[in-house]
């Protein structure tokens, strides 16, 4: 019997907020009776798109007055903003009145919400982004896609333990395996992040099997887990988005060519219909924030209702499989590794929660 679980969402994040995501959230209600949405944002606001939709007190409305925009500076806004969407939706996590927040708005504002108001996890430096790449062979795990453009080999080291946490549940693979994205599969090849790191992965409770290219990010195989610096993470994943953009462009211009190609690719249209909807970034459910406190969701700012849904989804499914205490069991013994390596006795470090 599924746990019955409550989603906090940001009303006004988004390129099309409100509507889409009133839209995704009757998506959820209509496919998920185990998920309740909490709406977050300005109750009139709330109000209106669900009367436009004939949906009048669908949703409990928790009022939040204030947008971080997609042009502020995030962490200066969120600290200013105590009223901001994405602060009242972590606050409803923190305070268990929502089990995950989600927000499709501005990503640096929704992390920072979530670090200064859930903490990070003990032994977290600095929280990853991760997402799920729908991968030739089946899906994987890439982090970091765009939280740290700068890190050093422990940081990857804790991204390791973190995506093997998530594949766990998200993926449901009992042992996943973990590559390092390098520019060749040999261990010394690579910059000197990337050889550090190898060296820091190999002393992992993991099942690490070493360096992974860029086509293995694509067609899978090789790795259930990529870990990455979150500069070329985020790279990564646009470029895998401009290409599933740039081959159903190539699919519909050939409909539109000669007879011979038109009868060729209406042949082929099944079965590019079929992979055309694995790839669709709308389905991947958005970017967990791994490292802090609490399960967040980030999700694309041009997010459609379907997106937005998926995003909600993806959130519930971690909240209701206990994603937070798995990752958190999973650094513990990274935090004790560190401390005996520097001599340093004592308690593992408490979770560093700040309540702003």
């Amino acid at each position: 019997m599924p746990v019955p679980v409550t989603v906090a969402l940001d009303l006004l994040g988004g390129d099309s907020a409100p509507g889409s995501v009133v839209d995704g959230a009757l998506l959820v209600a209509e496919r998920r009776s185990d998920i309740t949405v909490l709406l977050v944002g300005p109750p009139d606001v709330a109000a209106a798109a669900l009367a436009d939709r004939g949906e009048s007190g669908r949703f409990d409305v928790v009022e939040a007055t204030q947008v971080i925009g997609m042009d502020e500076d995030p962490a200066r806004a969120v600290r200013a903003k105590r009223d901001a969407t994405v602060r009242v939706a972590a606050r409803l996590v923190r305070d268990g009145r929502a089990d995950a927040t989600v927000s499709v708005g501005s990503t640096g504002a929704a992390m920072a919400a979530a670090l200064f108001t859930l903490g990070r996890l003990p032994g977290v430096s600095r929280p990853a982004l991760a997402a799920v790449v729908p991968a030739a062979a089946g899906p994987l795990v890439l982090l970091d896609v765009g939280a740290n453009s700068d890190c050093g080999a422990d940081l990857l080291a804790q991204f390791a333990l973190s995506g093997v946490a998530l594949a766990r549940v998200r993926l449901g693979i009992a042992n996943p395996r973990v590559g390092l994205l390098s520019i060749g599969e040999e261990p010394g090849k690579g910059d000197e992040l990337r050889r550090a790191a190898h060296a820091q992965l190999l002393g992992l409770p993991i099942n690490y099997v070493g360096n992974v290219e860029g086509q293995d990010i694509a067609l899978g195989g090789k790795a259930d887990v990529v870990v990455t610096d979150g500069f070329t993470g985020n790279v990564v994943v646009k470029s895998l988005e401009g290409a599933v953009t740039m081959f159903s462009g190539a699919l519909l211009s050939a409909f539109t060519a000669d007879d011979d190609r038109k009868a060729a690719a209406r042949s082929l249209a099944p079965a590019f219909g079929e992979v055309a909807a694995r790839l669709n970034p709308d389905a991947l459910g958005g970017g967990m924030l791994l490292g802090v406190n609490g399960v967040a969701v980030v999700g694309h700012g041009s997010s459609s209702p379907t997106a937005v849904a998926h995003c909600v989804e993806a959130a519930a499914s971690a909240a209701a499989a206990g994603l937070v205490p798995m990752i958190r069991d999973a650094l513990a013994g990274l935090v004790a590794a560190h401390r005996d390596r520097a001599g340093v006795p004592g308690e593992v470090p408490r979770s560093d929660v700040a309540t702003p």
